[in-house]
């Protein structure tokens, strides 16, 4: 699992489990343990399940129909031939079938084949009691609807589109997983900066407290400036706690994201600089309109709609339906002569239902259906419009972030010799109070800015995923390898 390898990450601290991070192993973990990416696990099964049912509804289907025992004992009405009236009698009778039935579904006619095989017994009992077996060995058939409506057809288009939507909208999810791990890593990491720059700012404060109440006794700086320091001092410490208690509760939050113990001390590892490349913004766009589930959901809808219209127009014409079997059957008091010489069973029916007045009825149905096409269309046209203007801003504001974690990298290295310089400088008495609190408030904004940039460059580049779902890294689909991983070729 990948909370087991995770945890070998970093050897366990005294009093408390400590583990190490990188930005990739939180993306695996929550991919893994995270109750949110449970949920989405769950809902691609049912939408997997439903793809497997129609699959096997394409198969022939073998089904067995049971009746063991079923007794009857009523009144009926008979003739009297001997009084030449009808008069009511008691009837008893003892049934019982069984039968086997093999169904094929033929996807381009609408229709399917069957083939039968039924046995049934009847026992009668009272004065005259008797025995009596039908069988039919085997019969064969084709059964179908005649009104131009084939839903066969249509489940064949629409189908295969509504997995798809399915196991690209759990991608699309997890790459959203994705996301939301990239705000707790760098609240994290943050959390973790700012609380050693605490650290090292209080040590620091302390120093140069010491430093400044000795020369306060030689007159070197004024009492101001050595209250200045006590109270850097002071607001050091308090800086602290409170950055210890913001780290507490990042490391929380994380954790609980993740799926681990909230006491578990996370430490993480802030990534480097990411190397510069370019996202072609037409590849982009074009991986977007095939990719994205939000539009394959709209070209679900507009194969829905063409579906409905097209039955709506077939059923105002008329309906009608078409069975023809071929088979033999046999009736006798034992149950071997039942199968003995079996007699020749045709059958053939065509059935018509014309419309002659329903008020509109029909017409109106497809009307209806045409207007909801148009809306399906319309909608899905808008939604394209709305993605392509999504991947536009988002590719532009990754070349910008690209940019910008450029420039904060140079700025902590220039914040960082600049502190570092006016501390020697104070120490040495060449600089003043001022001059060291401007340079420690650059360092640690120059800070600040260095992990949020990180953080609004993997924020930028993993939206890019979402929107595309297309790894830009490996250059393929992120589709292809989800169904490696599932066993898909």
């Amino acid at each position: 699992m990948a909370w087991m390898l995770a945890a070998l990450l970093l050897p366990c601290t005294a009093g408390a489990r400590g583990v190490e991070l990188s930005l990739g192993d939180a993306i695996r973990l929550a991919n893994d343990s995270s109750l949110t990416a449970f949920r989405y696990q769950n809902l691609y099964a049912s939408g997997y399940w439903q793809w497997r049912t129609f699959r096997a509804n394409r198969l022939p289907s073998l089904t067995m129909d049971i009746t063991p025992a079923q007794y009857n004992r009523y009144i009926t009405q008979r003739y009297n031939y001997e009084e030449d009236i009808d008069v009511f009698r008691s009837q008893k009778i003892y049934m019982a079938s069984a039968g086997l039935t093999v169904t094929q579904n033929v996807d381009f006619l609408g229709g399917y084949f069957y083939l039968e095989s039924d046995l049934e017994y009847l026992r009668n009992f009272g004065a005259y009691s008797s025995n009596q077996f039908s069988s039919i060995p085997v019969r064969m058939g084709y059964r179908q609807s005649l009104i131009g409506y084939n839903q066969f057809k249509w489940e064949r288009k629409i189908e295969p589109i509504k997995y798809e939507k399915v196991k690209r909208e759990f991608i699309y999810n997890m790459e959203s997983v994705s996301e939301q791990v990239v705000s707790y890593f760098f609240a994290l990491a943050l959390a973790q900066s700012e609380y050693r720059l605490a650290v090292d700012n209080l040590a620091s404060t302390d120093t140069l407290y010491t430093i400044g109440e000795r020369r306060f006794k030689i007159a070197s700086i004024s009492q101001a400036d050595l209250l200045t320091l006590r109270l850097d001092k002071v607001n050091a410490e308090n800086t602290l706690e409170n950055a210890r208690i913001n780290l507490k509760r990042a490391r929380f939050a994380l954790a609980s994201y993740l799926g681990m113990d909230t006491d578990t001390e996370i430490e993480v590892k802030v990534p480097g600089t990411p190397a510069a490349f370019e996202i072609p913004l037409d590849f982009a766009i074009e991986q977007a309109r095939e990719n994205n589930p939000t539009l394959l959901g709209y070209r679900q809808s507009v194969l829905e709609a063409q579906r409905d219209l097209s039955r709506a127009k077939a059923e105002a014409r008329f309906n009608a339906s078409v069975n023809a079997s071929v088979g033999f059957n046999q009736v006798a008091n034992k149950l071997p002569d039942a199968y003995r010489n079996p007699l020749r069973q045709d059958l053939v029916s065509v059935s018509v239902s014309i419309p002659l007045v329903d008020w509109g009825v029909r017409k109106g149905k497809v009307n209806t259906a045409k207007n909801t096409l148009n809306v399906a269309e319309i909608a899905g046209r808008q939604e394209e419009l709305t993605i392509d203007q999504d991947v536009t801003m988002t590719i532009s504001e990754f070349a910008t972030q690209q940019r910008l974690v450029a420039s904060a990298v140079e700025a902590l290295d220039l914040a960082d010799m600049a502190y570092s310089q006016t501390r020697q400088r104070f120490i040495i008495g060449k600089a003043d109070i001022n001059s060291l609190t401007l340079a420690h408030n650059r360092q640690q904004e120059a800070s600040k800015n260095y992990i949020n940039s990180l953080q609004n460059y993997w924020l930028s580049y993993y939206k890019i995923r979402k929107l595309t779902l297309f790894d830009f890294e490996f250059h393929t689909p992120i589709s292809v390898a989800f169904d490696r991983a599932i066993g898909v070729e």
